[in-house]
């Protein structure tokens, strides 16, 4: 599949050297990385698939980000935020580059990842990239419906990522994959769908499609006050005090 190969962004002067950055280009991540290193910080481009996806710009699906997809990013952030801050051993992050393989190399909107040292299976580099799968990543979907829920998806799970959690805004819709079960993630008959990979890490989805901080928070720190939660902590502790031994 190759996009529209008009659609570039042009580097700095300074390293016009460099081949441009092409949409629907196909090339090996060590090469992207490389020519992607060339370009603005508010120039994104990703990696899917060996495919390189222009996600900001023109003449790309993912048009310039519109209000609904940065409300949203911002509550999910959030939740992420507050797991993170009551769990020992976990780092989330947004909108970071993630080193997946030969041909991925994404920028996922959000992820969640175990430390390496508490027994993660990513880790960072020396120049400050995420290199390895992070154990849950977490896309807000609006015009780039299509590629989330295909291409990515596909090389999220090929990678070793656990969970992925699709947030469609149009369709009001929350997609859990949990990969390592080969299942789906749904809600409860309260409404909560609960991570399997991250005890503890539960979403009310009716508040997160209204937008509702409040009923977000409340229901994830029912999550964190829960014994699955205070045993994954004691869990990932055993294992940072048997790796440092």
């Amino acid at each position: 599949m190759r996009m529209n190969s008009a659609a570039r962004i042009t580097p700095p002067v300074e390293v016009e050297t460099l081949p441009l950055l092409c949409n629907g280009d196909r090339m090996n991540q060590r090469e992207f990385h490389r020519r992607y290193e060339a370009y603005p910080d508010n120039v994104k481009f990703e990696l899917v698939g060996g495919v390189v996806y222009l996600a900001s710009g023109v003449d790309y699906m993912a048009s310039p980000l519109r209000r609904p997809h940065g409300k949203y990013h911002l509550k999910f952030s959030h939740l992420l935020s507050v797991y993170e801050d009551a769990t020992t051993g976990v780092d989330a992050s947004d909108n970071a580059t993630q080193i997946l393989g030969e041909e991925r190399e994404p920028q996922p909107d959000l992820t969640l990842r175990i430390l390496p040292e508490y027994g993660g299976q990513s880790h960072v580099t020396d120049d400050e990239y995420y290199e390895g799968p992070p154990e849950l990543i977490a896309e807000v979907s609006h015009s780039t419906r299509a590629l989330d829920m295909n291409q990515k998806r596909q090389d999220y799970e090929q990678a070793g990522v656990h969970e992925y959690l699709v947030l469609c805004i149009e369709e009001r819709e929350l997609h859990w994959f949990n990969f390592a079960a080969k299942k789906m993630i749904q809600p409860d008959r309260h409404g909560v769908a609960r991570s399997c990979v991250f005890p503890g890490l539960w979403i009310d989805v009716a508040a997160l499609m209204e937008r509702d901080g409040l009923r977000l928070i409340k229901t994830v720190e029912k999550g964190l006050s829960s014994r699955a939660h205070a045993a994954f902590v004691k869990r990932l502790e055993k294992v940072r005090l048997k790796q440092s031994s």
